[in-house]
């Protein structure tokens, strides 16, 4: 279930998005690759994007 009526997240997405934003910010300050970190978090949001999506067509059936 997302959290808002505009936001395709659930809370465990988000909390993941958030920590994964942290860890990459972290890594950048370092001066370490955060490739990997930032495309776990992409796939986060075309998954949660995707089942958003796919529910606004059920309703609309």
């Amino acid at each position: 279930m997302a959290l808002t009526s505009k936001d395709p997240y659930n809370a465990r997405e988000t909390a993941r998005i958030i920590a994964l934003g942290y860890r990459i910010a972290r890594r950048e300050e370092r001066g370490k690759p955060t490739a990997a970190l930032e495309r776990e978090a992409d796939r986060i949001k075309e998954q949660a994007e995707a089942r958003e999506a796919a529910r606004a067509k059920a309703r609309r059936k």
